[in-house]
């Protein structure tokens, strides 16, 4: 039931604030949404940035009262590699998914130009999976695994001059990224004195290089005093410690040197309570939606220019995402076939290219065949002109033979008996030399015959003769 007339108050944004009448029950709005909440549990994504051996993990465990068992690191690594690790805590019936982030290598490397990309594209990796989840025709953001990153504990290490290139330079790529909280850690390796000096000199530095780190938000009169204060305290000089040691009648987390006892706890001695209660008591929830509202839709607002989608047109007129899908639609069309047309130009150019070279191929055998075929005719002809000489020569030759035979046969009928007489005279020879051969012969065997005589004679001359001479 509305209120009266005089009940209503008009309002300069064109809402009209009415009272009420009696109870109605929205007012039990919030304790619904906690109720929600806690059943659906909450997710907190840490990333921590620091050289190797800066006390990262220790810090870690320390700020949440367990041990994440994460593994140690090596100085000896090529490159940065981040590790992600996600666990699940529970504190009284809230549960909390918490995803720790390291940077396994960074500032170990010789050259430490890059050292920070592989964190830069980590980060984006993030926003763009939300991004396409978000872009799904069916998504489903309520069991959506959320892994952007909230909040980026940096490790400063405690050397008591100044910030180094690479931290300077890392902090200025993420700061439009992430909510930075710069920390240094190992604080108890120097003196209260110098590390005030030093905090002053960080801070310093970051401001004239245009660093933006996390500030605690002030709008909200219930944490803006405490998250004042606390800004003032930035960056945070801590000290981790999983280690019990028992001071007086009570156990507490601390590290022990010759010299003395360092409380972790005990805020004259660091800044972890400071730092403790920020992070996670007072800012959690600011830096979630810091992440979501800020961050991520920064890098939503650019994507989608990059996809070519604006909330005003040309004429400076709301666009909406329909027409701006159909507006990019006929641009990727047009362009798909201005594309087309080249490469369809290129083609043919291509084609007429390789015709041309191959009519001019064609045109070269073909010279040569041509070529190659008047020789063939003039080895012809030569060929034929032999051919013709070979069978001149030879017609003239078989005329002689026949010729000269014809002479000799005319010869051999005009003079038979001057052939006959020749024949008598040559046997006539033939049989005196017969005879002469005959006659040699007869002597050469009376020669022989008188000579084995005489040889025979002279034999037995001797064998009569011997017997005498052995008589005497």
């Amino acid at each position: 039931m509305a209120a009266p007339h005089s009940g209503r108050q008009p309002q300069n944004d064109g809402y009209r604030t009415l009272s009420l009448s009696g109870h109605v029950g929205f007012g039990s709005l919030p304790d619904q949404l906690v109720k929600k909440s806690i059943k659906q549990g909450f997710c907190f994504n840490i990333l921590c940035i620091g050289e190797t051996g800066s006390g990262k993990s220790t810090l870690i465990n320390s700020l949440f009262n367990t041990n994440f068992d994460d593994p140690v690191s090596t100085h000896f690594l090529p490159s940065v590699r981040l590790r992600a690790q996600t666990y699940e805590l529970q504190e009284s019936n809230v549960l909390l998914k918490l995803t720790i982030v390291n940077t396994v290598g960074f500032g170990d490397q010789i050259n430490k130009e890059d050292s920070y990309q592989p964190i830069v594209d980590y980060i984006d990796a993030q926003f763009e999976a939300y991004l396409q989840e978000e872009l799904k025709i069916k998504r489903s953001l309520f069991s959506y695994h959320d892994t952007r990153i909230h909040v980026c504990l940096y490790f400063i290490s405690p050397t008591g001059h100044s910030l180094k290139t690479l931290d300077l330079l890392t902090m200025k790529s993420l700061d439009s990224k992430v909510n930075i909280i710069p920390i240094i850690g190992k604080a108890d390796s120097i003196s209260k004195t110098e590390l005030q000096k030093f905090k002053n000199k960080i801070m310093s530095e970051l401001v004239s290089n245009g660093v933006q780190i996390y500030q605690f938000p002030t709008d909200d009169e219930t944490v803006s005093e405490i998250n004042t204060i606390m800004n003032g305290h930035l960056p945070f000089a801590v000290v981790g410690s999983t280690e019990e040691v028992k001071i007086g009648n009570k156990m507490v987390r601390a590290r022990q040197y010759p010299w003395g006892t360092v409380q972790v706890e005990n805020e004259n001695h660091c800044d972890f309570v400071k730092l403790r209660k920020m992070l996670i008591c007072t800012n959690m929830e600011d830096l979630r939606e810091q992440t979501h509202a800020r961050h991520y839709e920064s890098y939503r607002r650019c994507r989608l220019e990059e996809m070519g989608f604006r909330d005003i047109g040309p004429e400076n007129k709301p666009v909406s995402l329909q027409e701006a899908y159909e507006a990019k639609r006929q641009e990727f069309y047009l362009e798909l076939q201005r594309k087309e047309e080249e490469m369809r130009q290129q083609f043919v150019q291509r084609v007429k290219e390789k015709e041309a070279i191959l009519k001019e191929a064609e045109q070269q055998v073909q010279t040569k065949f041509e070529h190659r075929m008047l020789m063939h005719q003039e080895v012809k002809l030569k060929l034929e002109k032999k051919k013709k000489v070979l069978e001149d020569e030879i017609a003239m030759f078989i005329e002689k033979k026949a010729n000269a035979e014809l002479l000799q046969s005319q010869v051999s009928v005009s003079t038979p008996v001057v052939s006959l007489k020749r024949d008598k005279d040559r046997k006539k020879n033939q049989g005196f030399r017969l005879e002469l051969l005959c006659f040699d012969v007869r002597d050469e065997e009376t020669v022989n015959v008188h000579e084995q005589s005489e040889r025979e004679r002279e034999k037995l001359e001797r064998e009569r003769n011997s017997p005498r001479e052995f008589q005497k």
